[in-house]
């Protein structure tokens, strides 16, 4: 087994710098399985807000880490196993919770189509600078509103505004301090292991 790490080829993630390993079929399913597990313990981190169904968590974080850092395949995985998990009864949705019934199952499933895209987005180089992190968070963070707000509303039969009200109003200054750890510490691995686009 070699250590040496990975030359970087254009379209990297940082997860395709790890060692080159002659089991890669197993690192990655390590990388997929820690990142659906990244996501359950950052879900237990959860605030109630008053008004809302939905508390503040960390788990948004985590899901756009998870696809920024492994790639939009292996971020999908991650996050695919994390919904599937939760849905089949593993308390590790939003306070413990699982299922597919609850109000906020909808940004689940958002952060699975975020994690996507911030994923084909990075392989581009969307995490490598400050503004490009900047972009590629808030572009994530509208993905995972725009499928959890209508899911929100048509779960309790909230009207739009409601919803909105309940499930994006309250979340916004969260998401911009997130944002902001997000474009301290992405561009910040990419300089530190030298292989900055």
């Amino acid at each position: 087994m070699s250590t040496a790490a990975a030359p970087v080829r254009t379209g990297a993630v940082l997860a395709d710098l790890l060692p080159a390993v002659r089991h890669r079929y197993a690192v990655d399913t390590a990388l997929v399985v820690g990142g659906a597990a990244l996501t359950g313990i950052a879900a237990q981190i959860a605030v109630p807000i008053p008004g809302s169904p939905v508390p503040v968590t960390g788990q948004t974080f985590a899901a756009l880490l998870v696809g920024t850092a492994l790639g939009a395949r292996r971020g999908f995985l991650s996050l695919a196993v994390y919904a599937l998990v939760g849905m089949a009864g593993i308390p590790w949705f939003a306070g413990g919770s699982s299922g597919a019934g609850g109000a906020s199952f909808g940004y689940v499933l958002g952060m699975l189509l975020a994690a996507t895209v911030v994923g084909d987005l990075a392989r581009r180089g969307g995490d490598r600078s400050v503004l490009r992190t900047a972009g590629t968070m808030v572009l994530g963070s509208a993905i995972i509103y725009a499928v959890g707000v209508p899911y929100l509303a048509l779960s309790t039969g909230m009207s739009a505004s409601a919803a909105i009200a309940a499930g994006l109003v309250p979340f916004l200054l969260g998401d911009a301090l997130k944002a902001a750890l997000a474009m301290g510490a992405l561009p910040a691995a990419w300089k530190l292991v030298g292989r900055r686009d």
